[in-house]
């Protein structure tokens, strides 16, 4: 079975086999993190797109597409060599946006937990950044999807850890993961059906800081971590210090897709989610995700706020 007959199937609601890593980040090491981006996929305009842009809708800077961008790993973004520039797939698909759109691009470097307020109070025009489309996020924004979302557990090469495939998996488990964050949400729900069971406790571990991350999972005081899959492949391919035991939607246990944020109502969305869909058709869009290796979590068709991940 191929590796993106692998991903379908997670898709569906099964869990990504180990054997549906062997195609996946050879090229890891191959990066490109100069900031001028030569290799950077742009596009045409999209006439029906801009035709979509709201006639009072005011663009942060004039011109220009503000996005909202988070460095920090790769393949999603990361700082280039001049450690200013964000780099990465977000930025990517948020060139493509900006092209489609007939704008120049601005990306804003944040942190995480900035973007919300950001797009809310009119800092950004958008946030591109690994966003899930959840009914709660949809309450305060309007979503353009373009990639699915799939997440991965990782553990030390030397673990004893083999396989993370279900709840009972974790039972006693020291687990690091981002706080806010729909991996959070699961591993929770995964430690209280666990405890209802009379399992193990786990304990949950969360580190801002992607080297103290490293060592704690290195130095044996966390077990595993989980997070976007992508981004966690794409550093074991390079490091070869962490190995995969297991993966599954972002959504679990039901699927979940990411997207371009955008303010509610602002009626920018659509225009957007046009834009994104010529590039789908013309061929920019894959050629996006090959150049990160992220073609696995490719979509066929970008939607406006499609059903989001229930409330918890």
């Amino acid at each position: 079975m191929s590796y993106k007959s692998k991903i379908l199937g997670l898709a569906v609601g099964g869990l990504l086999s180990l054997s549906g890593l062997l195609s996946t980040l050879a090229q890891a090491q191959e990066a490109d993190l100069s900031p001028e981006q030569k290799g950077r996929v742009r596009a045409e305009k999209v006439e029906a797109a801009i035709k979509l842009i709201p006639a009072g809708y005011k663009f942060v800077t004039p011109g220009k597409l503000t996005v909202a961008s988070v460095p920090g790993r790769l393949p999603f973004a990361a700082y280039a060599t001049d450690n200013k520039t964000p780099v990465g797939s977000e930025p990517d698909i948020a060139q493509l946006v900006a092209d489609g759109l007939g704008l120049q691009l601005e990306l804003i470097p944040i942190a995480w937990a900035d973007w919300p307020l950001g797009v809310v109070s009119g800092r950004f025009d958008a946030a591109i950044h690994n966003i899930t489309v959840t009914e709660e996020r949809k309450e305060k924004f309007d979503f353009s999807t373009y990639r699915n979302d799939l997440l991965g557990f990782y553990v030390p090469l030397n673990s004893k850890v083999a396989s993370i495939a279900k709840p009972e998996d974790v039972a006693g488990l020291r687990v690091i993961v981002s706080s806010g964050t729909n991996q959070e949400q699961i591993l929770l729900r995964w430690i209280e059906a666990n405890k209802a069971k009379g399992l193990p406790a786990s304990e949950v571990q969360y580190y801002d800081d992607e080297a103290v991350l490293a060592v704690a999972l290195q130095s044996g005081r966390a077990d595993a971590y989980l997070g976007p899959n992508a981004t966690s492949a794409f550093k074991a391919a390079k490091e070869k210090t962490t190995k995969f035991v297991g993966g599954f939607s972002g959504g679990w246990p039901e699927t979940a897709e990411i997207a371009v944020a955008t303010k509610k109502g602002s009626g920018i969305a659509d225009a957007v989610t046009v834009a994104l869909n010529e590039q789908i058709k013309n061929g920019s869009y894959a050629k996006v995700l090959s150049r990160w290796n992220l073609s696995a979590e490719a979509v066929k068709e970008a939607r406006t706020n499609p059903p989001g991940l229930p409330r918890k």
